[in-house]
C-alpha cells in the first residue's frame, strides 16, 4: 500500500481510498456518538446547511465547534457527549476542519473518517481493501501533529498490525491543539470538556471504522465494525 499524506488544500483530485483525519476532536466525537447508540451522522458543509437540516428534522441532534449557539444542541466535545444517549439518533456535525476535509475527499471509492479511536479498525478496514490510500490531515494546515501521528500510526497498523501507539500518542499530546484544549478547560470555555484531551489520546477503543457515503445528496457517516488482532 502506497500512501500520501496532504492537507486538505491539496486536494485538487479525488483519490481512490481516502481516510480523513480530525483528532481533536472531530472524528473523535464522531466515534463517540456512535458508541452512544448514534445511528447515523450527517456531515454538514456549511453551519448553514446544518441549520436548515434541523429545522426540516426536528428530531435530529446538532453540534458544532466553539461555544454553544442557537439551533445546535451540543459542541464537538467528546466528553461532553460520552454521556448521552444518542441511541436510535442521527446526528448533524459541522466543524472547522473534519467535516471540511470530508467534502474536500468526497467522490473517493472508499472514504473514511478516523481518529486515535478508531484507529485499528480503521487500519483492518484498509488492509483488506488493499488500495493506495490518501491521508486527509485536516488540523494545521496539514501540518497538525496529532492528525499525522494519528495517519502515520493507521499507515503503520496497515503494515504491521504490532506496531505500537505510545510514540504517535506522545506526538498528540504534545500537540498545539491538546495544548490550545487544555488552556480552554483553565479558561472555562463552555464548549471544552475537562476529559476531551484524555478521550482523544485514547487508542482503539472501538471495534468500528467510519465510513462517509453520499445518500440522497448529504455526506453520512455510519460505523462499520471490525475485527481486530488481539
Amino acid at each position: 500500500m502506497n500512501t500520501r499524506f496532504a492537507g486538505i488544500a491539496e486536494m485538487t483530485e479525488v483519490p481512490a481510498v481516502a481516510v480523513v483525519i480530525d483528532v481533536m476532536r472531530a472524528f473523535t466525537v464522531t466515534a463517540w456518538a456512535f458508541a452512544q447508540g448514534a445511528e447515523k451522522i450527517v456531515l454538514a458543509g456549511s453551519l448553514e446547511e446544518a441549520l436548515d437540516l434541523k429545522a426540516a428534522h426536528p428530531d435530529w441532534i446538532t453540534l458544532k465547534d466553539g461555544s454553544p449557539a442557537p439551533g445546535f444542541d451540543l459542541v464537538n466535545s467528546p466528553g461532553l457527549l460520552s454521556s448521552i444517549d444518542l441511541t436510535g439518533r442521527t446526528v448533524v456535525q459541522k466543524t472547522t476542519n473534519g467535516t471540511v476535509g470530508v467534502h474536500a475527499a468526497r467522490g473517493a471509492s472508499l472514504l473514511l473518517c478516523a481518529s486515535f479511536a478508531v484507529a485499528g479498525a480503521t487500519a483492518e478496514l484498509l488492509r483488506a481493501y488493499g488500495e493506495d490510500v490518501t491521508f486527509v490531515v485536516t488540523g494545521g494546515h496539514g501540518r497538525a501533529d496529532e492528525d499525522l501521528a494519528c495517519a502515520e500510526y493507521i499507515a503503520g497498523r496497515v503494515v504491521d498490525p504490532g506496531t505500537e501507539v505510545a510514540g504517535f500518542l506522545r506526538r498528540a499530546a504534545e500537540s498545539q491543539a491538546a495544548a490550545d484544549l487544555k488552556d480552554g478547560v483553565l479558561r472555562g470555555h463552555p464548549g471544552i470538556h475537562v476529559d476531551d484531551v484524555a478521550l482523544c489520546l485514547e487508542a482503539d477503543r472501538f471495534p468500528f471504522a467510519m465510513v462517509a457515503n453520499p445518500e440522497d445528496a448529504l455526506m453520512v457517516l455510519r460505523p462499520r465494525p471490525i475485527d481486530t488482532p488481539g
